[in-house]
């Protein structure tokens, strides 16, 4: 009786972007050995990355800010905007405010710094290929203290204050929002997964999936820690 052949489990397809090559080789060698990682390409700057990735269509792209002719945020949204699909890892030197916030408009799912250990770095990217976002500590800290700031700039609830609606008129490009969405904002706010999500709002995760794409669209948010800030901004 012959053996079946064991079903090949697809590897995530890696694209690197660092316009330093012991940097950018030193990562392609130190993911690629990963049995679930399969690098495609290397690119060399941003406008590198972008032909690269609407070339090779990876999964994952692993993306350096500053670089030549196109910067990363710039090749950040493009990507974004033409591959949805595609999640970008930004992976940098540099934590300015600036960076970090046109980084997550601009479509990054995760922000990371180079001095990343090993295994968190792999962890994020896995992460991001299941649909999940990822912050560094110290971004992550920068993204709470927008979060405070946002909220502490809207009025205060009571009962002679203005209604959500007068105290922040909603953004006339935006469209509204159903319930189920507005719920599965706030669980985005909170960090929670789409497989959490779909288990706290009884759906399967691949419908939560479904409704995170929507959301994104209503709101005209390029990811989903651009949808936790958009969350706090609407008092969800």
């Amino acid at each position: 009786m012959t053996e079946c052949p064991a079903p090949q489990i697809r590897r995530l397809r890696l694209l690197i972007a660092d316009d330093q090559p012991l940097i950018r080789r030193a990562l392609a060698m130190t993911l690629g050995v990963e049995p679930d990682i399969e690098v495609v390409g290397q690119a060399v700057d941003g406008q590198d990355a972008i032909d690269q990735a609407l070339a090779l269509q990876p999964d994952v792209v692993v993306m350096d800010l500053q670089m030549p002719r196109v910067s990363g945020v710039v090749a950040t949204r493009e990507i974004t905007a033409r591959l949805p699909a595609v999640g970008i890892v930004v992976l940098t030197t540099f934590d300015h405010d600036d960076l970090v916030f046109e980084a997550i408009r601009a479509g990054a799912r995760a922000y990371l710094l180079k001095d990343a250990a090993e295994d968190e770095v792999l962890e994020t990217i896995r992460a991001v290929q299941r649909g999940e976002s990822r912050l560094s500590p110290p971004v992550a800290r920068k993204v709470m203290e927008e979060f405070r700031r946002l909220a502490s700039a809207l009025p205060a609830a009571g009962p002679s204050s203005p209604t959500p609606a007068t105290a922040r008129p909603a953004d006339p490009l935006e469209e509204p929002l159903t319930d189920k969405e507005e719920r599965i904002l706030q669980l985005i706010a909170e960090g929670l997964s789409n497989k959490k999500i779909g288990a706290t709002v009884f759906l399967a995760e691949g419908t939560v999936k479904n409704y995170v794409s929507r959301i994104m669209e209503k709101l005209h948010a390029r990811s989903r820690t651009e949808l936790a800030v958009r969350a706090v901004a609407r008092k969800v």
